[in-house]
């Protein structure tokens, strides 16, 4: 009897490309973003790290927005609610936060020295994890062999710390843009920003990193089934 079942659909040259492109450019961008803040912190200080950084920071985080898309018109295989939601955080910070209050982020204003710091670490957070995420797949696409072993390592294990530095470091920024909200934009905007720090932040935080360690099991699982499967071969 002849073999009817379907032959695996090749992915398309063009989407190929142009996820290549994508997320290698993105690298590029958060690896620029990493290097600045680094660089300011270490010649000037975390006062002069937004100067150095914010403007370009905000409009690369608006670029991701486009996973949004992907993940909308299957791109992408990712999660649509996940996807949005890490994204929307992040637009809570570059635009609801640091982009209204530009002080709390060079410790001036109703800032103070430690959310300086938050700015600087949310921002080594941020781009030490995108750096690795977009390198992975940009690699995953362009080579057959697949990424380096250790960017697949560090792919799944380095957000154990970076995902707790950086939501913790943009929990302390929106804290301390509670205040300032009332006077600078509106009472309402204050009781949001509040609400969204106290009552929404935990719930995402945990959702997020939840969805996080689901995916480090999943390719962990079958990573030792490949092994194994060698093993028997040999």
């Amino acid at each position: 009897m002849a073999d009817t079942a379907k032959p695996a659909k090749r992915p398309s040259p063009v989407k190929n490309g142009y996820l290549i492109l994508y997320n290698a450019a993105s690298a590029i961008l958060w690896l620029t973003v990493l290097g600045r803040v680094v660089g300011a912190n270490f010649t000037k200080g975390p006062q002069l790290a937004y100067p150095a950084t914010g403007e370009f920071c905000k409009w690369t985080q608006t670029l991701a927005g486009m996973e949004i898309l992907h993940s909308l018109f299957g791109v992408v295989r990712a999660p649509l609610f996940t996807t949005f939601m890490q994204v929307f955080s992040r637009y809570a910070i570059v635009w609801g936060v640091t982009g209204l209050f530009p002080d709390l982020a060079r410790g001036a204003g109703a800032g103070d020295g430690r959310s300086c710091l938050a700015y600087s670490a949310m921002l080594v957070a941020w781009g030490t994890t995108e750096v690795i995420r977009y390198s992975y797949f940009a690699l995953g696409l362009a080579s057959a062999g697949g990424p380096p072993y250790a960017l697949h390592w560090l792919r799944y294990h380095a957000f154990f710390v970076l995902y707790p530095l950086g939501i913790s470091s943009e929990a302390y920024l929106i804290w301390r843009a509670v205040e300032p909200a009332k006077t600078r934009v509106d009472p309402l905007y204050s009781m949001v920003l509040f609400g969204y720090v106290a009552l929404a932040y935990p719930p995402s935080a945990y959702i997020l990193y939840t969805h996080m360690m689901a995916q480090r099991r999943k390719v962990m699982k079958g990573i030792k089934a490949q092994k194994g499967a060698d093993k028997k071969a040999a």
